[in-house]
């Protein structure tokens, strides 16, 4: 059957109006929106879905327990689901744990955990923190948080302990925040600023963004455990109940995105692939993985646009520019008042004494000196010798640049390439000088 759209916008409201009470039954994990299922049939005609932990006899079930068979003239229809967070430990003995490797590049799709636990999940995507700009790894509350004692700081390592992380030598990040919402599972995990880092995920490429997901998308994931699967779209109507344990308890999340697996796969995802960002053929973010079905007939995610508004952060983190150099550097030393000049073929002559500060000094007959030398004023980009490069900034700012957006003053990479840039330029200015040409 094809998905109704004008049929579920009309059960909608009658679904949202019984959902609690409904999770309230014994038994009862999660209400969605879709086709009704009779004697292993689809009948075509659009429901109430109850997911229950086990499909009972009615005669097992207590009167007041029992589903009833239509909420306000919508028709339900219960079926069997057992839906569990999809991240570690309790990783199925067999499952083919694909990608366990530490990446010396850190993308999306691979995978992470705290250094406290002895946990794995997936980090999903390379996003920005609204709140400090800090790149930063997106994933879930249960795998980067784990319980209620988590604080922000904690050491985050790639892979995760469970895949033989070692917190000593493998940390990548710090945890900025975490929230279990309505909505959202979601962690916030700030990269450390050594780590270099691509703004794409693993077997699938750069992130293009974000959009809302649709039933009948097909979408994409990569995760630590399946690796790269493809799926559908189901529903964005399904509510789900899971116990996070840990001391969080359990917890209802609604308006969830619900995939079921590609045609002739047996499953979308599996443990270890919570935190996997859901991305469409065109490679927009719709969605952070966080449940699954034990079956793998379905995964859950919650809806992107909630997750980068709860969380504070955006996608697609630019990088940061580095100021052109777009003169000779300046030589901020005086000339000397008697200043000497060195040709080809005669000895040294003495020249008038002159003030200035112009790299070359004219001296008669006319021929060109060599730069003169001074004593470095204190300054990072001065070397510890006489140098022509000498009397230098402190920050490239100082020089009338103007701040370039993004920029972050505590950024490492940022001083490096800006130091290396002045001593190529010293480099050729000293190349030209020795060869006789002026600079």
């Amino acid at each position: 059957m094809e998905y109704d759209a004008v049929a579920a916008a009309k059960i909608r409201p009658t679904k949202e109006q019984v959902e609690d009470e409904l999770l309230a039954l014994d038994g009862v994990v999660g209400v969605d929106i879709g086709e009704k299922i009779s004697d292993g049939e689809p009948t075509g005609e659009m429901s109430i879905i109850v997911y229950v932990e086990e499909k009972r006899a009615p005669s097992r079930v207590a009167k007041s327990q029992k589903v009833p068979a239509e909420v306000g003239g919508v028709p339900t229809d219960v079926q069997e689901l057992v839906i569990e967070l999809q991240a570690g430990p309790g990783l199925y003995a067999g499952d083919p744990l694909s990608d366990t490797s530490k990446h010396s590049t850190i993308r999306g799709g691979i995978s992470i955990g705290p250094a406290r636990h002895t946990n794995a999940g997936t980090g999903g995507a390379m996003v920005r923190d609204s709140t400090t700009g800090a790149v930063s790894i997106l994933t879930n509350f249960h795998v980067a948080c784990v319980d209620t004692s988590w604080s922000a700081g904690e050491s985050v390592l790639q892979p995760g302990r469970y895949d033989s992380g070692n917190p000593a030598t493998d940390q990548v990040g710090t945890l900025t925040r975490g929230v279990i919402s309505e909505q959202v599972d979601g962690a916030v995990v700030r990269l450390d600023t050594d780590e270099t880092w691509e703004d794409e995920v693993v077997d699938i490429g750069a992130v293009g963004g974000s959009t809302a997901a649709t039933v009948g998308m097909a979408v994409q994931k990569r995760g630590r455990t399946t690796e790269h699967t493809h799926g559908e779209v189901v529903s964005v109507d399904a509510t789900v109940t899971l116990d996070y344990g840990n001391g969080v308890g359990v917890r209802t999340l609604r308006h969830q995105v619900s995939i079921r697996p590609a045609s002739g796969t047996a499953r979308f995802s599996d443990r270890g692939d919570s935190g996997s960002v859901v991305m469409n053929g065109s490679r927009q973010v719709v969605g952070l993985l966080f449940a699954g079905a034990r079956d793998g007939s379905l995964t859950f995610a919650n809806p992107i646009a909630s997750v980068l508004s709860e969380m504070q952060v955006s996608l697609n983190p630019p990088r940061l520019a580095i100021p052109p150099l777009t003169s000779r550097i300046a030589v901020l030393c005086r000339t000397r008042t008697d200043p000497w000049c060195v040709i080809r073929t005669r000895p040294l002559v003495d020249c008038p004494p002159v003030d200035r500060t112009r790299p070359f000094i004219d001296c008669p007959p006319v021929l060109r000196t060599r730069i003169p030398v001074c004593q470095p004023i204190d300054s990072r980009i001065c070397p510890p010798v006489d140098s022509r490069v000498c009397g230098g900034w402190q920050r490239p700012f100082d020089q009338g640049w103007g701040e370039s957006p993004g920029y972050q003053p505590d950024d490492g990479a940022f001083w490096a390439g800006y130091h290396a840039a002045l001593d190529q330029v010293a480099q050729e200015l000293d190349e030209a000088e020795q060869g006789g040409q002026p600079g």
